[in-house]
């Protein structure tokens, strides 16, 4: 199992991230129902590990952080999921 995909929320950032390109950070507090600081410390963990790219910029002079699924992290997310129904298979 990876561990840093047992928690919720880092899963959830994931998932999220799976389907889409870029997000904004405001986009998965809002979807994830997570507070800012806490969503921050989950994505500092993803961006540190490499499954998350983080990108900031500026619109109409106002900050925008971005995130998206790198192939590291798309991989550990498909290895942890063929872990779980593994271990479903072995309880059935």
């Amino acid at each position: 199992m990876d561990d840093l995909l047992l928690s919720k929320i880092r899963l959830g950032i994931v998932s999220e991230l799976l389907a889409a390109d870029w997000v904004a950070f405001s986009e998965l507090a809002r979807s994830l129902e997570a507070s800012q600081g806490n969503l921050g410390a989950h994505l500092s963990k993803l961006v540190e590990a490499g499954y998350v790219e983080e990108v900031k910029t500026f619109v109409n002079r106002r900050p925008l952080t971005q995130y998206r699924l790198t192939q590291t992290g798309r991989g550990a997310f498909v290895a942890h999921v063929r872990q779980l129904q593994s271990l479903l298979k072995e309880t059935s």
